[in-house]
């Protein structure tokens, strides 16, 4: 894996440095800003693999950073902060963003989170010959999904989707007709162990039913009450 570039967006220096330290050990290429303002223009100067990303910020706030990412980048986001409310994480979420970490939160942890965001996010970007493409290929009904490429068109348009939202796409059109449960899904996409009252899941699908429903017009995820989600088949 060539190194991966990083940015981390913290107004408190103290914060970042540490962040740095930790992600530096690790290899990665670390970038720093202390401002929303300078995250948006040190974005649009470079490439970046993932964005850490406090909300609490002058100038320009995380969730004003990330809605601006979020209108032509799916770069996976990491975010930061010192509330630990769940309307402050589901609004950390609606926003766009992959993953949520509370202040303050252990170095390791955030560098294990880090490194499995990394995997989730390009775990399809492998070179592959155009038949293996081919039949990693997904079609169901005007939506084409790739699954080397981790694109999305619909008829022939491309839709932008966070890699979160790639994955759980790909899952469920991957098996059309059966029903996933939160659970099913956030271990399947995550990697991770689930936890009771975890939303995460629920505003994930919230979030790609809008860009779906946007470009089909139609309803594609369906709900089963009490049990989970599905595409019909």
């Amino acid at each position: 894996m060539s190194q991966r570039r990083l940015l981390i967006v913290d107004d408190d220096k103290e914060i970042a440095d540490l962040i740095e330290i930790y992600l530096k050990n690790e290899g990665f290429e670390v970038i720093k800003a202390y401002n929303g303002e300078e995250a948006l223009h040190k974005l649009e100067e470079s490439a970046f693999h993932l964005v850490v990303l406090d909300i609490m910020m002058p100038k320009v706030d995380g969730l004003e950073v990330c809605r601006t990412i979020r209108k032509d980048k799916a770069i996976p986001i990491l975010m930061l902060s010192a509330k630990a409310e769940d309307m402050d994480k589901i609004m950390g979420l609606m926003t766009g963003a992959d993953d949520y970490m509370v202040k303050p939160f252990n170095p390791l942890e955030l560098v294990a989170r880090i490194k499995s965001l990394l995997r989730r996010s390009y775990q399809y970007s492998t070179t592959t010959s155009s038949s293996e493409q081919g039949e990693n290929t997904l079609v169901l009904g005007p939506l084409k999904i790739g699954r080397f490429t981790h694109t999305v068109e619909v008829e022939g348009r491309p839709l932008h989707l966070t890699s979160t939202e790639f994955g759980i796409l790909f899952l469920l059109a991957s098996h059309p007709g059966r029903v996933f449960s939160a659970e099913d899904i956030f271990q399947q996409v995550w990697k991770e162990k689930y936890f009771e009252s975890n939303n995460t899941v629920m505003v994930h699908i919230s979030k790609l039913r809008d860009k779906l429903e946007h470009e089909l017009g139609d309803k594609l995820i369906v709900t089963v009450w009490g049990v989970g989600y599905k595409i019909e088949g």
